[in-house]
């Protein structure tokens, strides 16, 4: 029985970076870009047809092991006109030297050489003269140790590589779990692109690259297919929630089955909720992978230019709201079932913050994408005020909300978003300590969100969101309450549950989120990599070992659950699957970044004066109001 390739369709029709393919077509038919995709008035120009095998190819994933696909793929004609954006990068004779007959050159992908002339010459160039990642790094160093792996890790590397997923015969991601017990795996035996951003630093600080590389290729190629629930597709750009690889037996191929790659968009999902992460995740791992590889060709690419500015151009879309944040559903990132997160929560902002910062420096710096950089430049400076003035929460803050007036119709109102004191929790006032605070979880008209978002502050500080004295106070509320946020297990994904009528109002009476489980307070391991991200630079490395050497005791003998339940995480989470691939690979990342924490520099983004200098709003040109941002200046920028 041979094998063939091909991703299976979610309509009659789908497109992908100009292509037109149907479900029965034996060809690829190269259509004009500018019919349905612009930006910035730049547009892609094509000519003529491709031409391929029996099924459909994926285009554009390097070292694929086409003979197993029994496919090539071979242009017809070059590609004569490309974007402004893309344009000083890649010409009509680089880019045929970087597709040909079964794949890619190898030489696109010489990672220890820094990704070829044009890696070296990237790598060189300062793409945000404020960030020390704008640095490069060696990707040998990461192949060798300065010590034997233990009993543990050994094990978890074994877990890790059985739940690798291979498409053609390479490898593209790994399954979310891969417990050889579990009879109803649901999605867990799918590719995740939130779970395997874990997985992938895993891989990357190990110096393997290259199953990163075909993800990011792989999940490129599923971004632009057309999408539909009850008969509405969403915006492009956007990236799925997951993929799953199966085989599937071929109409009238006497015994022959194929390979295809089938994307769920949240389509599929608990609430039918599309994943407003993915996107910003892919964006963050393609900076990530660049950085620690130094494959920098990857980025300048036309497909994956295109990629981001998909991205980017529906997360910067117009729209009616007037804050500066995402606006997003209930259960679209991984807090994926009904949770009160609706509106513009933490975890969204903070990667979407990071996601900008990332794709300033992806993008190619020429004519074509100066508007697109000046969009970015301005969401970042709006956002990190934003963020930064009105979600930062300390004893001085939680009193001045205390003493609000409420009900102020003007410009100079202090309570801008009428927040009623009454709001204030009881558990909040003797909860956080004189010498500490956070970013709450949620902020709209007459709303806060007092409950603390592990991953939403651990990203504000890895990503400079929060001011540097606001990172610190962040980690110091943590130390303060590690009985609370880490207690037996790291770390509490938000705190506190909520309970009884709360619960039952705001879930829906979730039977998987009562208190103190899952979401609801639940213990989530796989936050280790960032935390240990977000001690190293603040300096608090002391903290990341010691929660390291608490999971350590537990995760091998536990069998590596997804989440631990009750207020300290002392049991396996009720329906925790267990050998959780995110739980194994957030273990691994950050015992290698703690054994080479020079690292992290080049990987996270410091603060960036020029960003909370500039001020994007027109008040100042105006008789009728000041810009609040004057005022407060001298605290954002403690």
């Amino acid at each position: 029985m041979k094998a063939y390739c091909r991703i299976l369709m979610t309509t009659q029709t789908s497109y992908f970076f100009g292509f037109t393919r149907t479900n029965k077509c034996q060809h690829l038919v190269l259509n004009n870009l500018s019919n349905f995709r612009k930006f910035n008035n730049s547009i892609f120009s094509f000519n003529k047809h491709f031409s391929h095998c029996k099924k459909s190819s994926v285009l554009g994933l390097k070292d694929f092991n086409w003979k197993n696909c029994n496919k090539s793929v071979v242009f017809s004609s070059r590609i004569k006109h490309l974007s402004a954006s893309v344009e000083s990068n890649v010409n009509d004779k680089n880019f045929e030297d970087i597709y040909l007959h079964g794949g890619l050159k190898k030489k696109e992908r010489n990672l220890e050489e820094g990704g070829g002339e044009k890696g070296k010459s990237r790598k060189n160039e300062s793409k945000d003269d404020n960030s020390s990642s704008s640095k490069g790094t060696s990707f040998d160093v990461l192949k060798t140790s300065n010590r034997e792996e233990t009993k543990i890790e050994k094990e978890a590397w074994d877990l890790l590589r059985s739940s690798v997923v291979n498409y053609c015969g390479s490898p593209v991601g790994t399954l979310a779990a891969n417990d050889p017990g579990d009879k109803q795996p649901l999605n867990y035996d799918q590719v995740f692109i939130r779970d395997f951003v874990s997985s992938a630093l895993a891989f990357l600080l190990k110096g393997e690259g290259e199953i990163v590389r075909n993800f990011l290729l792989h999940t490129l190629q599923l971004q632009s297919w057309e999408k539909t629930v009850d008969c509405y597709s969403p915006g492009q750009g956007l990236m799925p929630a997951s993929f799953k690889v199966r085989s599937v037996r071929v109409d009238g191929g006497n015994g022959s089955f194929q390979e295809v790659s089938d994307p769920d968009f949240g389509e599929s999902a608990i609430g039918r909720v599309a994943p407003v992460d993915s996107g910003l995740w892919w964006i963050i791992l393609l900076r990530t992978y660049g950085k620690i590889t130094g494959d920098y060709a990857l980025q300048e690419r036309v497909d994956i230019q295109t990629g981001i500015k998909l991205i980017l151009h529906l997360c910067l879309a117009d729209g009616f709201d007037m804050f500066p944040s995402l606006l997003v559903t209930d259960g679209s990132c991984m807090i994926d079932r009904r949770m009160g997160i609706h509106g513009h929560p933490l975890e969204i902002q903070a990667l979407f913050y990071t996601a900008l910062r990332s794709a300033k420096e992806l993008l190619a710096k020429d004519e074509g994408s100066k508007n697109l950089v000046q969009a970015i430049n301005n969401r970042l400076s709006a956002l990190s005020f934003h963020i930064r003035e009105y979600y930062w929460v300390d004893m001085k803050k939680i009193n001045e909300i205390y003493r609000y007036k409420t009900e102020e119709y003007s410009q100079d109102a202090t309570n801008k978003f009428n927040i009623y004191p009454e709001q204030i929790p009881k558990w909040l006032v003797d909860w956080v300590p004189e010498k500490g605070g956070y970013l709450i979880g949620n902020l709209q008209p007459a709303h806060m969100d007092f409950r603390f978002f592990m991953l939403g502050n651990l990203m504000a500080i890895i990503s400079s969101l929060g001011t540097p004295k606001q990172n610190q106070g962040i980690l110091n509320l943590i130390e303060a309450k590690w009985n609370d946020l880490v207690g037996n297990m790291p770390l509490k994904i938000i705190y506190p549950a909520m309970k009884n009528e709360e619960w039952r109002i705001i879930t829906g009476s979730d039977p998987k989120n009562t208190a103190w489980s899952y979401h609801n307070g639940g213990s989530w391991p796989t936050l280790l990599w960032q935390f240990t991200f977000a001690c190293i630079k603040m300096g608090r490395t002391d903290l990341a070992e010691k929660a390291v050497s608490v999971a350590e005791k537990r995760l091998s003998l536990d069998q590596w659950p997804e989440y631990y339940d009750s207020r300290h995480g002392r049991f396996i989470g009720k329906q925790a699957r267990l050998y959780q691939t995110w739980t194994i690979a957030g273990f691994l990342a950050s015992k290698m970044l703690l054994e080479k924490p020079d690292l992290v520099p080049y990987l996270i983004w410091e603060e960036d004066p020029e960003l909370l200098e500039t001020c994007v709003c027109v008040l100042s040109k105006s008789s009728r109001s000041k810009c609040s941002r004057t005022a407060a200046r001298s605290q954002v920028l403690m």
